[in-house]
């Protein structure tokens, strides 16, 4: 079964929690500040540390019988970052080939997808790129997932809508399915100030082969609700499309969180009624964690999940 097809039929799909966070703050390592995780398979304490995070999240996923997507620890690693942090292609391929080892092993289905962001910031939209430059820019990347044989890609905490768009660009010809992850406001828009709706239908009005869904990460389910709930994304558009979140465990904006100097967490209780609520609200299938999550609340999110 492929990916699409696990998609269409699968009531509801665990996704991996938070990494960075707990590869800092519970295995005190630094990350690359080019490449950030992607680097990490190559040190035996980095490649311990990702080995263990993955693994939890994949038990969780076996232990309730839910299919799994887990994506590659590539965010930062687009072109221009691998070249300056002194590494090459072969970062993309190798970090592929290690989720994959995962996936063959997994007693439960697994797919593992390509994770890509933006050139900038994506808590503020700095450096954004044009359609067409986002195109070009990230259509490196995009291939090279393609060539290491992933099972689809993933645009995670996408600040603004023209990169957005050409990433997608970028994503379609490759062939591969891709989903697209926003990063969301509580005032329903998009960083650069785009409304969810309008940046789902310019997505699929500019791609021939669209997203399989849309979603939102690093954002608290809480305020995506609170986002979805204004009257400009109360359309088909986003009732249609939009199915899926990797949450946090704040309701803090996203300048508050990228700025705070420490770990800012919930229980995983709290966390998990939180997004069955979202889930009643708009049709969440694919239920992620991001900031503050960990194995705690992926366990029982899916304990929520499998009682529905």
């Amino acid at each position: 079964m492929d990916f699409e097809t696990c998609y269409s039929k699968a009531d509801a799909i665990l996704m991996e929690g938070a990494v960075a966070e707990r590869i800092k703050h519970e295995f005190n390592i630094e990350l690359n500040e080019k490449t950030a995780l992607a680097g990490l398979i190559y040190t035996e304490k980095g490649r311990s540390a990702l080995t263990s995070i993955y693994t939890e999240y994949l038990h969780i996923a076996e232990k309730h019988h839910l299919p799994f997507i887990v994506t590659t620890p590539t965010r930062r690693a687009n072109h221009i970052r691998v070249k300056e942090a002194g590494y090459d292609e072969k970062i993309i391929y190798e970090n592929a080939a290690f989720l994959q080892t995962l996936q063959k092993n997994a007693g439960t289905t697994m797919f593992t997808g390509g994770l890509m962001g933006c050139k900038g910031d994506a808590y503020t939209a700095s450096e954004a790129l044009a359609a067409e430059d986002a195109y070009e820019f990230h259509t490196w990347q995009a291939s090279l997932f393609r060539d290491a044989g992933v099972d689809f890609l993933y645009a995670g905490i996408m600040p603004a809508l023209p990169e957005a768009e050409g990433m997608a660009k970028a994503m379609e010809h490759t062939d591969l399915p891709y989903i697209i992850s926003f990063m969301i406001r509580k005032d329903g828009k998009l960083i650069d100030g785009t409304t969810i709706s309008d940046a789902v239908q310019k997505i699929d009005a500019s791609t021939e082969r669209k997203p399989v869904c849309y979603m939102a990460n690093c954002i608290h389910p809480v305020i995506l609700q609170q986002a979805l709930s204004h009257p400009f994304n109360c359309t088909r558009f986003v009732k249609e499309r939009f199915h899926g979140i990797q949450a946090n465990t704040s309701a803090l904006s996203p300048e508050e969180l990228n700025n705070s100097p420490e770990l800012i967490t919930s229980d995983g209780a709290s966390l998990a009624d939180e997004m069955m609520n979202l889930a009643k609200y708009v049709h969440i299938k694919i239920f992620g964690g991001c900031c503050g999550t960990d194995a705690s609340h992926m366990e029982e999110i899916a304990k929520r999940i499998t009682a529905c």
